[in-house]
């Protein structure tokens, strides 16, 4: 069995909380097998998660960044407690595999998001499939994200994109400032869908894939798709689950 890690960013407020933890765990004499506890933002949990992605284990993240919407807040008082009795949520990831116009492919996994995102002044034209099936013949925009249940609360909610429940079993494709045609809101698609998305002028209109943080410059083609032999377990406290926090930016959204 492997015994609980505790990885932390290196920044002054994660140390300090890291210092707080480790002296109350041992406090405590609190042990749980194959459990990481991550101290940092939704960027460093991201990061982690994608090291840690052949592994079993659950992770628990303490937010020591700024939104930390995939965190848990740090509690000195009750965090033996939240530990103990946190609910498990399993999410899967999307994979993206990129062919760029020298025919060179790059394979990467996103636990949020795939942003296809216009690579110089000219707008992107792209053509949307979903297995052989046209969502869009030709879309003019700065770009387009495909974004699961755990990050349509992120970028793709800013772009206007859908939030989705994290049961839903869906995927969302959004549109980045559509140009053409303008009034495209996107499609919200069954999350066992293949995307590919292709970029029709890549010499006069080139485009960058992202996936999370990863950049592919100069995609040719895009195809995405979840990966579901890849499980992320990932642990919240009792009254504050993933679930919870999605349906609460449901409401503020349609509230706003």
């Amino acid at each position: 069995m492997t015994k609980l890690q505790i990885i932390s960013d290196k920044n002054t407020k994660s140390f300090k909380i890291k210092k707080l933890l480790v002296k109350k765990l041992n406090q405590e004499q609190f042990k749980k097998d194959n459990l990481i506890i991550v101290i940092g933002g939704d960027g460093f949990m991201l990061q982690t998660l994608k090291k840690n992605k052949n592994s079993k284990k659950q992770f628990y993240g303490i937010n020591s960044g700024n939104y930390g919407f995939l965190m848990n807040k740090f509690s000195s008082k009750n965090i033996i407690k939240n530990l103990s009795k946190a609910n498990m949520v399993s999410i899967s990831p999307l994979e993206m595999i990129v062919k760029n116009k020298s025919n060179q492919t790059r394979k990467s996994l996103a636990i949020n998001e795939i942003s296809i995102l216009r690579q110089s002044r000219q707008a992107a034209s792209l053509s949307i499939k979903q297995g052989s099936r046209q969502i869009i013949k030709k879309l003019v925009s700065d770009g387009v994200l495909v974004s699961t249940p755990a990050g349509s609360t992120a970028y793709n909610l800013s772009v206007h994109g859908p939030i989705l429940s994290l049961h839903s079993k869906k995927l969302s494709i959004s549109p980045i400032s559509a140009f053409r045609p303008r009034r495209w809101k996107g499609k919200i698609v069954n999350d066992k869908s293949k995307i590919v998305i292709t970029n029709l002028d890549p010499s006069k209109r080139p485009i960058s894939a992202v996936a999370d943080n990863l950049e592919v410059r100069n995609a040719k083609s895009i195809t995405v798709k979840t990966n579901n032999k890849i499980k992320f377990n990932l642990l919240y406290d009792k009254n504050r689950s993933l679930q919870k926090k999605i349906k609460i930016e449901q409401i503020r959204n349609e509230t706003s």
